[in-house]
């Protein structure tokens, strides 16, 4: 699970800077991917201790299921990107990376809590 996280921060970190960057810096929104990859990524390195492993993951999926739910609303916007009318297309593609990144975390942490506890 601490790999999986530090896979998808870096992922998240990674497309917000190229969203950034493809926009010109225009605005400091195209960094969001990027800042919720960089709280995924200190909670990761949190969880890498033994202490404060199972809190720092949970921490973890919770910042990644708001990021999902804070991604949605651009992912309404994917029918008029297809149509080619969308306003801002950079801003959807990146929050539909953004979101199936987080989606995925957040299913593998659910299986993961899931599994730690039918295991005690």
């Amino acid at each position: 699970m601490i790999t999986l996280t530090l896979l998808v921060s870096i992922a998240l970190i990674a497309t917000g800077a190229v969203a950034y960057i493809a926009t010109a810096a225009a605005s400091i929104t195209a960094l969001i991917p990027a800042f919720v990859g960089a709280a995924l990524l200190v909670c990761a390195l949190i969880a890498r201790g033994t202490t404060a492993r199972k809190p720092a993951l949970i921490v973890a999926l919770v910042l990644a299921l708001l990021g999902a739910l804070g991604s949605l609303p651009n992912l309404m916007g994917l029918g008029d990107l297809f149509a080619g009318d969308a306003d801002n297309p950079g801003a959807i593609i990146a929050s539909t990376i953004m979101f199936v990144l987080l989606l995925v975390l957040v299913i593998a942490g659910i299986r993961w809590l899931l599994a730690s506890r039918a295991a005690r």
